[in-house]
């Protein structure tokens, strides 16, 4: 089920809230919980039945393991569960997503003929395969207390976060599921929830949803495009990325905070950032912090000198990389991400007094790192989203040719928003010659507010600061505005990692 569809905003959501509010009322607090993880299972499954088989194996095996260290808590013991817990959800990870990518290559290499299994790949996997990762391990180190099964459900399951993060810990939800106050309506945190759901809400429709269509056809057309349209197709989908995901973290805090729980920050403005480390220190933050926690430290981190500090951080971003797909292309992007931080961890050039553990040796103006971190994080995306590496390098050789064939013309015409309609019917019936022109100017107004977006502060700190009505009044007409435009429905970009 999509947040941006009329079945969540008008069936699912206010049943799921009046249940949960109703039956907390009424002090049925293990109900409540029970009702809560039905109707997640409902949502997740909403997609596709069998996925709930792969979900529940999954709840069920890892709270078994917790169980078992509770119950059998010899310290040989826990590392023999440890190791089955990490063997088991990796597995499932593997089989799902990557056993095609493995048995591909395999064919290539050594010229077999494996048959592959063309496995649809489960919503969400990566996520709650994380973050159950973190909680068996952390009930391995003696972090993490053993919860009840319907607490350890509530927490895997819950709706907001669940097919796409943030990537919660256990101890960031778990303990609100616990605590019986938590269960009363709160309407400071209703209407805070409601606003930076609209706001969401409003980046993936309005903008994400509008970009796409730009995006999809240069991606698919590389061929046609000159050295300009490839830039204008690249800088649309890092606005695209950004405002889909963004989007999506926003809707999944503020529907926590409609229930009264609260989610993790995942973005913190990263396109404002002077560096690829400062970048990635705001852009899908629970990520990182899991692959810093549970990967980085565990293979010592900076504890064991510059050069393996340096190896670590590569490997991880490299890691990073494949998490996010089964193909090359993730691969090659990951190692790209991996020498970027090395590269910031030299500490050779950059913006001084920026935060870290010491000023590069080269200072350079903010404004210049803010402008070289976003265009080579922007040059990184085309290996990103392209389908092969070859289509990758055809995108390089346009934008690098520095020819203009006249090929934005081709983008022009997917700028034709249902929002100019009359517009547009007016200018073609009184001067059909100044329809592009239209076009043009809605391009450039449509990267204007793109900028102008990205360029405040995050949707957090705008929340939290002075509430005025007409801070309510905007979210509340960017709501209406994203619900007329539901019939432009698409599925989040992070659903297919």
């Amino acid at each position: 089920m999509l947040f941006n569809s009329y079945i969540f905003i008008f069936i699912f959501l206010p049943i799921t809230l009046l249940g949960w509010y109703g039956l907390n009322r009424l002090h049925a607090y293990k109900i409540s919980l029970l009702f809560l993880v039905g109707m997640s299972l409902w949502f997740y499954g909403y997609f596709n039945p069998k996925y709930l088989l792969i979900i529940l194996s999954s709840v069920f095996v890892n709270y078994g393991l917790s169980f078992i260290y509770e119950k059998f808590g010899s310290k040989a013991a826990k590392v023999i569960w440890l190791l089955f817990g990490l063997g088991f959800n990796l597995g499932i990870l593997f089989y799902f997503k990557y056993f095609d990518f493995f048995i591909e290559n395999i064919n290539s290499v050594f010229k077999s003929d494996f048959n592959l299994r063309h496995i649809l790949l489960p919503l969400g996997i990566s996520f709650f395969t994380f973050q159950q990762i973190s909680f068996i391990v952390d009930r391995y180190r003696g972090k993490a207390k053993h919860y009840d099964l319907l607490n350890y459900a509530a927490f895997v399951t819950f709706f907001p976060q669940l097919v796409a993060g943030p990537i919660v810990l256990y101890d960031e939800v778990m303990p609100q599921f616990e605590d019986l106050k938590k269960r009363e309506f709160n309407t400071e945190s209703f209407t805070k929830g409601l606003w930076i759901f609209s706001i969401g809400l409003g980046k993936k429709v309005l903008l994400a949803d509008v970009l796409a269509h730009v995006v999809n056809y240069g991606f698919d057309n590389a061929v046609f495009l000159d050295s300009i349209s490839t830039f204008i197709v690249g800088l649309f989908y890092a606005f695209e990325l950004y405002f889909d995901f963004s989007g999506y973290s926003d809707m999944a805090i503020g529907l926590g905070m409609m229930f009264n729980i609260f989610l993790p920050q995942n973005f913190n403005s990263p396109y404002k950032a002077c560096s690829m480390k400062q970048l990635w220190q705001g852009w899908h933050i629970t990520l990182s912090r899991f692959f810093v926690n549970y990967v980085y430290i565990p293979m010592g981190g900076s504890r064991k000198g510059k050069v393996r500090a340096l190896f670590n951080v590569f490997f991880i971003f490299m890691l990073s990389g494949l998490w996010h797909g089964a193909a090359w292309t993730f691969v090659v992007w990951g190692i790209i991400q991996g020498l970027a931080l090395v590269w910031d961890n030299l500490y050779i050039i950059g913006v001084k007094g920026q935060g870290g553990k010491q000023d590069p040796k080269i200072g350079i103006p903010k404004l210049l790192g803010q402008f070289i971190t976003f265009n080579f994080f922007l040059g990184t995306l085309f290996v990103f989203r392209a389908n092969t590496l070859s289509d990758a390098a055809l995108m390089f050789k346009n934008i690098f040719s520095f020819h203009y064939t006249g090929s934005i013309s081709r983008l022009l015409p997917y700028m034709d928003l249902p929002e100019f309609y009359f517009i547009k019917q007016i200018v073609s019936l009184k001067a059909p010659a100044v329809l592009n022109y239209m076009y043009g100017l809605i391009m450039i107004l449509l990267i204007a507010v793109s900028i102008f977006i990205i360029m405040q502060k995050n949707s957090l700190q705008l929340l939290n600061e002075t509430q005025t009505k007409k801070k309510y009044i905007f979210a509340a007409i960017i709501f209406c505005w994203s619900i007329i435009s539901f019939s432009q429905v698409s599925t989040f970009i992070y659903f297919n990692f």
